[in-house]
């Protein structure tokens, strides 16, 4: 084959075919990047949209009343919502301590009260030997009868677990304890068997060392108790009065926005929220201030001085036992003070009649009224004449003279049991006085909250509802 040479024409033709230039090899191109999808839009919150509608709804004088309406009501609404429920809390407790924690607490200072008894009625029996007078067996079944009847109530009243519940199980278990060795007692000295008195001794130990401080410890929880639903009724609600003051401000606001753009001095509906608002602020702050009063009053004057007198009156009660112990033992029981040794039930008589004293010296300073006064004033004089009336019979004990310091102490007539009789039912008329004392004033402080959270809670609905109202009446005259 004969290779043709650059631009000759090839065999057999007469026209030379032109020659192309050669072109160059071309680079591939770099691929183009391709821009990414933009990441979707995050959906926007409920809370986020409905700002937005508040603001593009502010701008307009509609969306603005409908937004003031709202506010309105809704700051009448929860003043009403606030109001009734702390003055429901408050009504609540002011009838806890009229009807329950204040009983319960005297019902307290009665167990105690007729256990202390019950143990020197015991003693005095005992100290009769087998003359012992049938006021004196009745006295002590009344006592015991009185004690298990409160323990009842107090277990009814008790929450179950409670610490009061346990100490009033433990009281009930200790009661029938204490009679068995009354009862031994009794049985052992009308047979002139010495160990009689030992029984004795024993059932008041158990009474002094374990059932008297139950009681005593059972008084003091319902005193805290009581105490509590005190500071309960009393404080001030200022949650529910700072609302009242704003909604009322609130309310005063608009009031004057609406008369600056329509030069109309009323709107009903305005009125009528504002003065729904205001009856209840006055209500609540008047209702609650005598609330107040009338608690503050009933514990000043009566928890107070009820308190004072229910522990003069156990004083008493432990001198008597302890006077009459004293010749039970005959000396038996001694305690040193010091480098002195005292016969131990006297040392305890004197102690107790001293706490007697400042209790009633304090009783006196309470009582508010001669009605008050005077069975007090003449409880002191009971207890100066028994200290005189003591202290012969126990120089007549001392001096060996045992039957007439005896008949001093729990003989007919003349004896120290008249001045401790006397003593306990001056104290008892005080107490009954200081009870009506009580019930009258914490009622009148419960009864001040009477229909004030229902009251609140309607005049708060007619308030938000009057608001809206008004504000309705505005945007009609856009429509």
């Amino acid at each position: 084959m004969t290779h043709t040479p650059n631009g000759a024409a090839p065999p057999g033709t007469g026209t030379p075919v032109p020659t192309l230039p050669a072109v160059p090899p071309q680079p591939t191109p770099a691929a183009v990047p391709v821009p990414a999808a933009p990441p979707p839009q995050a959906r926007r919150t409920a809370f986020a949209e409905g700002v937005d509608r508040l603001r593009k709804a502010a701008t307009t004088e509609p969306g603005r009343l409908r937004i003031i309406g709202a506010v309105l009501a809704a700051l009448v609404v929860a003043f009403g919502a606030v109001t009734a429920w702390q003055m429901t809390d408050r009504a609540a407790a002011a009838d806890d301590v009229l009807t329950s924690s204040q009983p319960l607490s005297s019902d307290a200072a009665d167990i105690y009260r007729s256990l202390a008894d019950a143990n020197t009625a015991a003693s005095s029996g005992f100290l009769a030997g087998g003359q012992e007078t049938a006021a004196s067996r009745d006295r002590y079944e009344k006592d015991i009868r009185t004690a298990a009847a409160k323990l009842v109530n107090a277990a009814a009243n008790s929450d179950p677990g409670s610490p009061s519940a346990q100490t009033v199980t433990k009281l009930n278990r200790l009661l029938p304890e204490y009679k068995g060795l009354v009862e031994r007692a009794r049985t052992y000295n009308r047979q002139g068997f010495p160990v009689g008195g030992a029984y004795l001794r024993y059932a008041n130990e158990k009474m002094q060392e374990e059932m008297l401080p139950a009681a005593e410890d059972l008084y003091t929880k319902e005193n805290q108790r009581l105490r509590d639903d005190y500071a309960d009724a009393t404080p001030y609600p200022w949650p529910a009065i700072a609302l009242g003051v704003l909604a009322l401000a609130a309310l005063a606001w608009a009031m004057r926005r609406t008369y600056l753009r329509t030069n109309r001095v009323l709107n009903h509906g305005l009125v009528a929220a504002t003065t729904a608002a205001t009856v209840v602020l006055l209500w609540l702050t008047v209702g609650h201030t005598l609330a107040r009063s009338g608690l503050n009053d009933s514990y000043d004057h009566g928890v107070r001085s009820l308190d004072v007198l229910h522990d003069a009156r156990i004083a008493s009660l432990k001198a008597r036992g302890n006077e009459n112990l004293t010749l039970v033992a005959r000396g038996a029981e001694t305690t040193k003070v010091g480098d002195e040794t005292f016969d131990a039930y006297d040392h305890d008589f004197g102690r107790d009649m001293d706490t007697l004293g400042k209790g009633l010296a304090r009783a006196e300073r309470l009582a508010d009224d001669d009605s008050g006064t005077k069975p007090v004033s003449a409880a002191v004089g009971n207890m100066t004449e028994w200290k005189k009336r003591h202290a012969a019979a126990r120089e007549q004990d001392e001096n060996g003279n045992y039957q007439q310091a005896l008949d001093m102490v729990i003989g007919a007539k003349g004896a120290t049991g008249e001045c401790f009789d006397s003593v306990d039912k001056n104290l008892a008329a005080a107490l009954a006085h200081e009870e009506n004392e009580f019930e009258q004033a914490a009622g009148d402080g419960r009864d001040a909250l009477t229909g004030l959270p229902a009251g609140a809670a309607v005049l708060a609905v007619l308030g938000a509802a009057g608001a809206v109202l008004g504000i309705g009446r505005r945007l009609s005259e856009y429509r």
